[in-house]
């Protein structure tokens, strides 16, 4: 592909949803991850608010931050959920 990105890995997290995402939500279950371990979910415009209403129903600290940021701040062995 051209820019050798590959559709999918911008694509919105909510099942179901192929629309590109604008937004990624880093999260983590305290009962299961460190402070460090993060993973991430990434939103479209119409989904940013259900991703997040659900991290947050479970309780799981979360951040949301623009694509452009998720690409200057993910570290390089953290994958998308």
């Amino acid at each position: 592909m051209l820019g050798g990105e590959h559709p999918a890995e911008r694509e919105c997290s909510r099942a179901g949803c192929q629309r590109d995402a604008v937004s990624a939500i880093r999260w983590r279950n305290p009962k299961i991850h460190d402070e460090h371990r993060r993973k991430t979910w990434l939103a479209c415009a119409e989904h940013i608010e259900y991703l997040r209403d659900f991290l947050e129903a479970r309780s799981f600290p979360l951040e949301v931050i623009s694509l452009d940021r998720l690409a200057t701040n993910t570290p390089s062995d953290e994958r998308q959920a």
